[in-house]
Protein backbone atom coordinates (compact mmCIF):
# COMPACT_ATOMS: atom_id res chain seq x y z
CA UNK A 1 0.00 0.00 0.00
CA UNK A 2 2.99 2.47 1.11
CA UNK A 3 5.27 2.67 -1.64
CA UNK A 4 7.86 4.99 -1.94
CA UNK A 5 9.33 6.47 -5.49
CA UNK A 6 12.89 6.53 -4.89
CA UNK A 7 13.26 8.69 -8.60
CA UNK A 8 11.38 11.53 -6.86
CA UNK A 9 13.58 13.67 -4.11
CA UNK A 10 12.89 13.51 -0.69
CA UNK A 11 11.32 16.90 0.86
CA UNK A 12 12.12 17.60 4.67
CA UNK A 13 9.18 19.19 6.29
CA UNK A 14 9.21 21.23 9.28
CA UNK A 15 7.54 20.25 12.36
CA UNK A 16 6.31 21.72 15.44
CA UNK A 17 5.47 19.49 18.44
CA UNK A 18 3.30 20.07 21.42
CA UNK A 19 2.83 18.03 24.30
CA UNK A 20 -0.56 18.76 26.10
CA UNK A 21 -0.72 17.96 29.70
CA UNK A 22 -1.30 19.01 32.75
CA UNK A 23 1.25 16.83 34.56
CA UNK A 24 4.34 16.08 32.02
CA UNK A 25 7.38 18.42 32.19
CA UNK A 26 10.28 18.34 29.64
CA UNK A 27 12.36 15.42 31.84
CA UNK A 28 8.74 12.81 31.40
CA UNK A 29 7.70 13.54 28.19
CA UNK A 30 8.15 10.27 26.87
CA UNK A 31 5.60 11.05 24.13
CA UNK A 32 6.98 13.92 22.59
CA UNK A 33 10.34 12.59 22.96
CA UNK A 34 9.08 9.45 20.94
CA UNK A 35 7.95 11.91 18.25
CA UNK A 36 10.72 14.10 18.09
CA UNK A 37 13.05 10.97 17.45
CA UNK A 38 10.88 9.50 14.43
CA UNK A 39 10.63 12.20 13.00
CA UNK A 40 14.37 12.59 13.00
CA UNK A 41 15.10 9.65 11.95
CA UNK A 42 13.08 9.91 9.10
CA UNK A 43 14.72 13.18 7.90
CA UNK A 44 12.71 15.66 8.73
CA UNK A 45 12.83 18.47 11.50
CA UNK A 46 11.65 19.47 14.49
CA UNK A 47 11.97 23.46 14.70
CA UNK A 48 9.47 24.11 17.65
CA UNK A 49 8.51 21.57 20.23
CA UNK A 50 6.22 23.24 23.71
CA UNK A 51 4.78 21.22 26.49
CA UNK A 52 1.36 23.26 27.70
CA UNK A 53 -1.75 22.36 30.16
CA UNK A 54 -5.01 21.06 29.05
CA UNK A 55 -6.21 24.57 28.51
CA UNK A 56 -8.38 25.14 25.16
CA UNK A 57 -6.51 28.94 25.14
CA UNK A 58 -3.51 27.69 26.07
CA UNK A 59 -3.58 24.93 23.03
CA UNK A 60 -5.10 27.43 20.61
CA UNK A 61 -2.61 30.21 21.32
CA UNK A 62 0.29 27.76 20.68
CA UNK A 63 -1.52 26.99 17.52
CA UNK A 64 -1.94 30.13 15.96
CA UNK A 65 1.72 30.70 16.66
CA UNK A 66 2.72 27.62 14.64
CA UNK A 67 0.40 28.85 11.92
CA UNK A 68 1.71 31.98 11.40
CA UNK A 69 5.35 30.79 11.65
CA UNK A 70 6.38 31.05 7.92
CA UNK A 71 9.12 28.17 9.08
CA UNK A 72 6.69 25.79 10.20
CA UNK A 73 5.05 23.43 8.00
CA UNK A 74 3.37 20.78 10.06
CA UNK A 75 2.14 20.46 13.92
CA UNK A 76 1.81 17.73 15.81
CA UNK A 77 0.11 17.26 19.16
CA UNK A 78 0.40 14.75 21.58
CA UNK A 79 -2.40 14.54 24.59
CA UNK A 80 -5.81 16.36 25.72
CA UNK A 81 -7.89 13.94 22.98
CA UNK A 82 -9.74 11.57 25.36
CA UNK A 83 -13.05 12.53 26.49
CA UNK A 84 -12.53 13.38 30.02
CA UNK A 85 -13.12 16.99 31.42
CA UNK A 86 -9.55 18.39 31.31
CA UNK A 87 -8.95 16.75 27.48
CA UNK A 88 -9.42 20.01 25.17
CA UNK A 89 -7.58 19.36 22.52
CA UNK A 90 -10.00 18.82 19.60
CA UNK A 91 -11.83 22.12 20.71
CA UNK A 92 -8.70 23.96 20.66
CA UNK A 93 -7.90 22.61 16.74
CA UNK A 94 -11.45 23.06 16.00
CA UNK A 95 -11.42 26.69 17.40
CA UNK A 96 -8.51 27.47 14.43
CA UNK A 97 -9.10 24.52 11.85
CA UNK A 98 -10.07 25.90 8.48
CA UNK A 99 -10.71 22.25 6.86
CA UNK A 100 -10.86 18.65 8.42
CA UNK A 101 -9.02 16.04 7.06
CA UNK A 102 -11.50 13.51 8.25
CA UNK A 103 -9.89 10.69 7.28
CA UNK A 104 -6.95 11.47 9.31
CA UNK A 105 -8.87 10.56 12.54
CA UNK A 106 -11.12 7.84 10.84
CA UNK A 107 -7.60 5.70 9.95
CA UNK A 108 -6.28 6.47 13.04
CA UNK A 109 -8.91 4.57 15.06
CA UNK A 110 -9.32 1.86 12.57
CA UNK A 111 -5.47 0.85 13.64
CA UNK A 112 -5.35 1.64 17.06
CA UNK A 113 -8.74 -0.64 16.80
CA UNK A 114 -6.65 -3.40 15.61
CA UNK A 115 -4.30 -3.19 18.46
CA UNK A 116 -6.56 -1.98 21.35
CA UNK A 117 -9.87 -3.29 20.60
CA UNK A 118 -12.96 -1.10 21.18
CA UNK A 119 -11.15 1.36 23.58
CA UNK A 120 -10.23 3.61 20.72
CA UNK A 121 -13.59 5.00 20.72
CA UNK A 122 -11.92 7.11 23.41
CA UNK A 123 -9.91 8.42 21.20
CA UNK A 124 -10.63 12.13 19.33
CA UNK A 125 -7.55 11.84 16.90
CA UNK A 126 -7.81 14.29 14.25
CA UNK A 127 -6.30 16.31 11.50
CA UNK A 128 -6.68 19.28 9.03
CA UNK A 129 -5.39 22.74 7.83
CA UNK A 130 -5.23 25.83 8.44
CA UNK A 131 -3.01 29.03 6.99
CA UNK A 132 -1.89 26.73 4.76
CA UNK A 133 -0.54 24.62 7.96
CA UNK A 134 -1.25 20.74 8.63
CA UNK A 135 -2.73 20.02 12.54
CA UNK A 136 -2.53 17.10 13.72
CA UNK A 137 -3.95 15.97 17.11
CA UNK A 138 -2.47 12.28 18.60
CA UNK A 139 -3.32 10.70 21.94
CA UNK A 140 -0.66 11.34 24.45
CA UNK A 141 0.32 7.47 24.92
CA UNK A 142 4.04 6.72 23.63
CA UNK A 143 2.04 3.61 21.48
CA UNK A 144 -0.41 5.96 20.03
CA UNK A 145 2.00 8.22 18.58
CA UNK A 146 4.20 5.66 17.27
CA UNK A 147 1.08 4.52 15.28
CA UNK A 148 0.50 7.92 14.42
CA UNK A 149 3.54 8.38 13.10
CA UNK A 150 4.49 5.25 11.67
CA UNK A 151 1.41 3.97 10.23
CA UNK A 152 0.06 7.47 8.74
CA UNK A 153 2.20 10.83 9.06
CA UNK A 154 5.35 9.15 8.34
CA UNK A 155 3.86 8.38 4.63
CA UNK A 156 1.90 11.66 4.16
CA UNK A 157 4.46 13.48 4.92
CA UNK A 158 7.23 11.83 2.51
CA UNK A 159 6.96 13.66 -0.94
CA UNK A 160 8.29 10.41 -2.54
CA UNK A 161 5.12 8.65 -1.24
CA UNK A 162 2.39 7.28 -3.74
CA UNK A 163 -0.40 7.42 -5.58
CA UNK A 164 -0.32 11.01 -3.45
CA UNK A 165 1.26 12.44 -0.22
CA UNK A 166 0.71 15.60 1.40
CA UNK A 167 3.57 17.23 0.57
CA UNK A 168 2.72 17.55 -2.75
CA UNK A 169 -0.35 19.57 -1.54
CA UNK A 170 1.19 22.22 0.09
CA UNK A 171 2.17 24.75 -2.37
CA UNK A 172 -1.53 24.68 -3.22
CA UNK A 173 -3.10 25.02 0.85
CA UNK A 174 -3.12 28.47 0.53
CA UNK A 175 -4.56 29.51 -2.62
CA UNK A 176 -8.20 30.91 -1.34
CA UNK A 177 -5.84 32.97 0.88
CA UNK A 178 -4.06 34.41 -2.44
CA UNK A 179 -7.39 34.24 -4.26
CA UNK A 180 -8.96 36.74 -1.37
CA UNK A 181 -6.35 39.07 -1.45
Amino acid sequence: MSRIDESKPFLPVNIALLTVSDSRGKADDRSGDALEKMIGEDGHRVVRREIVRDETAAIEAYLRECIGDPAVDVVISTGGTGVTGRDVTPEAFEAVLEKRIEGFGELFRWISYQKIGTSTIQSRALGGVAGGTYLFALPGSPGACKDGWQEILRWQLDSRHGPCNLVELMPRLKEHLKAAG
